[in-house]
């Protein structure tokens, strides 16, 4: 199995020289075409090379696409960790930064709060995708299409009584977080923790992370963490234009706006975490 990965792995140099055709492969290989073709295959399922007209293979998108991922998620953290720490000391809570990665959304940051309660989140851990206020953020930035598939294909455990419940509420939950430009969990994974977060853009004005502030319901109630909202959106925009240039959402915007504070009630946009 190794000899086999380390194969397929050095066929990637090979095709960043220019396009190769089947024969160049096996002879730079050592291996027989059938041997080859079967590894060019299989990087050509998973978008890592792309076989041409001429029938000659090269780099695939999806390979550019993975690099410029991980020089993003490795740049936005750095440019946005002292942000974090900046907002960690306003507020006192726990601030978390996350990047969606394949069909996982990871945190790639975490600042602790103050107080003696820590959270179990740590950086490199996958979120909970159907729940998390970041996840609805960097979700609801995809194509619809994307988004509906997805939906369709994610499991709805029900971590408590808000916990989003299958693929028509999930699509509704990311059609309202798109159309306000923010999110929260309010119970949705641990029914004691409450979040709410903003996202990061980059310069297409596409979301590239997102950023959250997280309270135990004994520390603060989600009324209280809700007041934080315009505190957390500024940061995500500064980080925003250091990263790229691009202001980010306008908090003034109709469209984009807080949550409602009136008689009415807190506007909660449904179920989420961290």
């Amino acid at each position: 199995m190794s000899q086999t990965v380390d194969r397929a792995l050095s066929i990637l140099p090979l095709l960043a020289e220019g396009p190769a055709d089947l024969g160049r492969v096996a002879e730079r290989l050592g291996v027989h075409k059938s041997t080859a073709l079967r590894l060019l295959r299989t990087l050509h399922e998973h978008g890592l090379v792309y076989r041409q007209s001429d029938q000659r293979y090269r780099l695939g998108a999806r390979l550019f696409a993975l690099a410029q991922q991980a020089v993003e998620s490795l740049d936005i953290r750095e440019i946005a960790h002292p942000h974090l720490v900046a907002l960690n000391e306003s507020c006192g809570h726990t601030v978390h930064l996350a990047v969606h990665e394949e069909d996982e959304v990871l945190y790639i940051d975490k600042v602790e709060s103050r107080y003696p309660v820590r959270m179990y989140s740590r950086i490199g851990k996958p979120v909970a995708l159907t729940v998390a206020a970041v996840a609805k953020l960097l979700l609801a930035d995809l194509p619809e299409s994307e988004r509906r598939a997805l939906a369709q294909r994610l499991d709805y455990p029900q971590y408590t009584p808000r916990s989003i419940a299958g693929p028509d509420a999930f699509l509704k939950e990311l059609a309202t977080v798109r159309e306000q430009g923010w999110a929260t969990d309010l119970g949705g994974h641990e029914e004691s923790i409450n979040c709410i977060a903003a996202p990061i853009t980059g310069v297409a004005g596409r979301a590239v992370a997102a950023m959250s502030v997280s309270a135990p319901n004994v520390i603060v109630t989600a009324e209280e963490l809700l007041t934080l909202l315009p505190l957390v959106r500024r940061t995500a925009e500064a980080i925003s234009r250091e990263y790229s240039g691009h202001p980010g959402p306008d908090p003034a915007s109709p469209r984009r706006g807080g949550p409602s504070t009136s008689t009415g009630g807190t506007r909660k946009p449904a179920h989420d975490p961290h």
